[in-house]
């Protein structure tokens, strides 16, 4: 590997062989500003690797996420569901895949959401209707993200479109909290802090 003649964070010459790359970002620092170990599991980096200070405390988040809201969705929470404009719904369990690459609804039926097919994902709080105009939290083709950001407001549904597979047009989803609102609201608090952290992380 060829090493620049300093350190990028500080433009510290080096002088001797303290010379490190952050295993996220691959830029190269001194000692000092790449001392910070972190785990790393979307780089399948298990035990703590060397990271530049920038990137562990995003690193840090990401272990916060698959430890706490990544149970939450594959868990799942129990919704009543209905598909585009129709007025019946169905209670189905909602949960995300173990690969991470689906949102599973299970009731009378059964239905898998590949999330690469997601277009648009609005999760709603107590108050606020679909329709209403939400804060644009991620504008990142070909998933967009809109939130209500409550500081205290409960999540209290969950609206989103995709494009079934084989088929280029959009279906809608509305989703709304089913039995046990508690666990429900926590799964879609999970989806927030999930669209959050993919907007926070996009260019990381």
């Amino acid at each position: 590997m060829r090493y620049p003649q300093h350190c990028i964070y500080i433009y510290k010459r080096f002088f001797c062989v303290c010379q490190h790359h952050c295993r996220r970002c691959g830029r190269c620092f001194c000692d000092k500003c790449s001392s910070q170990k972190v785990a790393l599991p979307r780089m399948c980096f298990v035990d703590p690797v060397r990271q530049c200070a920038e990137c562990s405390l995003i690193s840090q988040k990401e272990v916060e996420f698959y430890d706490k809201q990544l149970k939450v969705l594959t868990a799942g929470g129990t919704f009543l569901v209905r598909v585009d404009s129709s007025e019946k719904s169905e209670t189905m369990v909602c949960r995300l895949s173990n690969n991470h690459r689906y949102l599973f609804l299970d009731g009378e039926s059964h239905f898998e959401v590949e999330l690469s097919r997601i277009s648009s994902m609005q999760v709603l709080t107590e108050g606020s209707t679909p329709g209403d105009k939400p804060k644009s939290l991620c504008a990142t083709p070909p998933l967009t993200f809109d939130l209500f950001l409550g500081c205290s407001l409960r999540a209290s549904g969950m609206v989103l479109q995709y494009k079934p597979p084989g088929s280029q047009n959009l279906q809608q989803l509305h989703m709304d909290p089913a039995d046990d609102k508690r666990i429900a609201s926590a799964w879609l608090a999970a989806m927030h802090k999930a669209a959050k952290f993919l907007y926070e992380s996009r260019d990381q």
